[in-house]
């Protein structure tokens, strides 16, 4: 009998196909007496050693899969195995109390857990989840479970509670047609999975199924739909819209090497969004014009010590060269909010989002930034490198930059260093560049809107939080007459303008922003095609 249950969706398209549960195999930890202590302290070391190894694993396959800011989560959880303290009450519970590895493990687990959930700082909170996460591995290997997990031998929808990292990267990719989960957010690791992965995925859905395995499914990630058993004739509707889908998506690739040039002849950049040098096959692939967004807080985020200009440089380089003289606009550091990193010592602040994040780090720390800019003209010799700057407030801020710029390259020129000059510009994601851009236009080459920053800001909605999804409508009207009068004010001052956050890639607005003058839209590689679609599509004559 068919069922039907309503989720919020994080990325479209439809799957059909058998429905597999994502079933972990919890232990029951049993407390047990042992006579050799030093024995079973040897055992709990041999135990994390292996789990060690495992983690490894994971994160050489993440590094292929999903790029190394995705892949660093298993760094951290190496370095939490070998953390002190944690070994310590492993064994100090395991002699004192003369019980087995498998209690004093799931036990200092449970400790360490409630104690880092009971912080006040949001980054040491979210480690809550990550020591119970290695506190089950070595409690796994000890007790010699099997793994968790998805035991699909055919492609399939995934149902689950929620998927934590080191469960999404061992999973076979393969296998996976659609995720389906109880909890998460548009922001979890499981949705930003399923954005790269490019299959329909659900977030929320209040499934209550327990013998729904083998049965079939539907998921339709356009309208947050998750049917169970449909009849015959909503698997033949969806059926037919799935051939439609695969249909568009032929369709699409015979857009590749055809210009964005709308039907009365105005032609806009369609660039892409990076993370990751290895994300430059995708550009490639999904034929974008260059690259207007890469985040080079990955090169940090996948370190536990700063990055050295001769890493950073090494990064920068070959993506410039890859890109073969396309234009590579690359954001400087933007850390903080919720992007935290251990090495960088900052406070806890209350209010992250709006706190000592991006340009601010740099701009206090010139030491961080001299090496990121020293890197990155070096890079541009071998390419057409733009620099964009992060969460700027002010002409002052972008005054003070040149003046470092000034000094980087006059020490390049010292050291008889080839660079060249490169495009400078500033990210308009505060309500304040907004209403400053008409000034800050006349200082930079180039404005690039980040809309997810811009929505939060203006409508005071964290982006973060799942309960405030409803709130955060990005086709506010507010924010629209942010982006218009910010390319107005860009053009008038001579700077060319583009949209790099997800509003980019929203082609319902596409047409929109093409009669408000943009110049240049960055989306993620997969949406280049259908963002030129509509572009080759549209008259703005009309």
């Amino acid at each position: 009998m068919q069922k039907e249950y309503s989720g919020k969706p994080v990325f479209g398209g439809i799957a059909i196909g058998r429905i597999t549960i994502y079933r972990r195999k919890d232990s029951v930890v049993k407390r047990e007496k042992v006579t050799d202590v030093e024995a079973e302290v040897q055992r709990y070391h041999k135990a994390s050693d292996e789990a060690k190894e495992q983690l490894q694993q994971l994160h050489d396959k993440a590094l292929k899969e999903v790029g190394e800011a995705n892949a660093a989560v298993f760094e951290v959880h190496q370095m939490m195995l070998d953390d002190l303290d944690y070994q310590e009450s492993v064994e100090n519970i395991i002699r004192t109390q003369n019980v087995n590895a498998e209690f004093a493990v799931a036990t200092t687990g449970d400790n360490f857990s409630e104690m880092f959930a009971n912080m006040d700082d949001d980054y040491m909170r979210g480690r809550a989840a990550d020591v119970k996460d290695i506190s089950n591995r070595v409690v796994g290997i000890l007790s010699g479970a099997g793994a968790s997990g998805f035991t699909a031998t055919e492609p399939s929808i995934l149902l689950a509670d929620d998927l934590a990292p080191s469960e999404t990267v061992q999973l076979d990719k393969s296998l996976v047609l659609s995720f389906v989960t109880r909890f998460g957010s548009t922001n979890s690791h499981t949705a930003i999975l399923a954005r790269t992965m490019n299959i329909p995925a659900l977030i929320g859905v209040d499934f209550s199924e327990d013998d729904v395995e083998g049965h079939m499914g539907i998921v339709d990630g356009y309208e947050g739909r998750f049917i169970i058993d449909p009849d015959d004739e909503v698997l033949a509707e969806y059926q037919q819209k799935k051939a439609k889908e695969e249909e568009k998506q032929r369709l699409l690739q015979e857009l590749k090497g055809k210009p964005n040039i709308t039907k009365d002849g105005h032609e806009i950049n369609v660039y892409a969004n990076i993370g990751s040098v290895k994300d430059v096959a995708d550009v490639l692939a999904n034929d974008a014009g260059g690259i207007g967004l890469f985040r080079s807080e990955f090169l940090y985020l996948g370190c536990d010590d700063y990055p050295s200009e001769e890493d950073q440089f090494k990064a920068y380089k070959t993506v410039a060269e890859n890109m073969a003289g396309k234009k590579v606009v690359i954001r400087t550091l933007d850390i903080g909010a919720d992007k935290q990193v251990d090495y960088f010592h900052l406070d806890h602040e209350d209010n992250p989002a709006m706190g000592f994040r991006a340009i601010r780090i740099c701009l206090k720390r010139p030491d961080i930034f001299k090496t990121q800019l020293r890197a990155l003209y070096r890079a541009s010799f071998y390419g057409n490198i733009s620099i964009m700057f992060p969460m700027i407030i002010s002409v002052d801020e972008v005054r003070k930059i040149k003046e470092i710029i000034a000094e980087v390259k006059a020490e390049l020129d010292e050291e008889q260093l080839p660079y060249k000059d490169c495009e400078i510009g500033v990210m308009i994601e505060t309500p304040a560049a907004v209403w400053m851009s008409e000034e800050l236009a006349k200082e930079v080459d180039f404005f690039s809107i980040g809309t997810n920053d811009l929505t939060q800001y203006t409508l005071a909605c964290d982006r973060q939080n799942p309960n405030l999804e409803d709130f955060a409508d990005t086709h506010h009207p507010a924010v629209l007459r942010e982006i218009e009068y910010t390319i107005k004010n860009g053009h008038k001052g001579g700077a060319w303008v583009g949209i790099c956050g997800e509003l980019g890639a929203d082609t319902t607005l596409t047409e929109t922003f093409l009669r408000m003058g943009v110049d240049e839209l960055s989306v993620s590689p997969s949406r280049v095609l259908s963002v030129r679609n509509v572009i080759r599509n549209t008259d703005l004559s009309k």
